[in-house]
């Protein structure tokens, strides 16, 4: 598991992963028609779970139990509905991670501008 214990590094990593995670279900997407084509998704929370920033706490709860992308064992057609419909969710995660970063810079910029005056 992987602690990170600088809020930036942590969100920027959290972003990082919701990245990988999108590129897994787009390649799912591009491949639905391929024949014997597995369905691959990645999940994250070991490197998330052990933390207490609340958002890597929700991401974990999301995300399932490793941060590797896997095939799934399933040999079944991937459903276009619910690849969009994971995407849209990680879409959402992605836009959490984002505010959290803003939210950050913008603490740190407000810390600077008191040092200043």
């Amino acid at each position: 598991m992987i602690i990170r214990n600088n809020p930036f590094d942590s969100t920027l990593y959290a972003l990082d992963l919701i990245g990988e995670r999108q590129k897994a279900l787009s390649c799912n997407l591009a491949n639905m028609d391929t024949p014997n084509y597995r369905r691959k998704d990645i999940s994250f929370s070991q490197y998330l779970g052990g933390t207490s920033n609340p958002l890597e706490t929700a991401l974990a709860a999301k995300m399932g139990p490793s941060p590797v992308m896997f095939e799934s064992t399933e040999n079944k057609k991937v459903n276009p509905a619910e690849e969009l419909s994971e995407m849209q969710k990680n879409s959402l995660l992605f836009t959490v991670a984002a505010r959290r970063m803003t939210s950050l810079i913008n603490e740190m910029k407000t810390v600077i501008n008191m040092g200043n005056g």
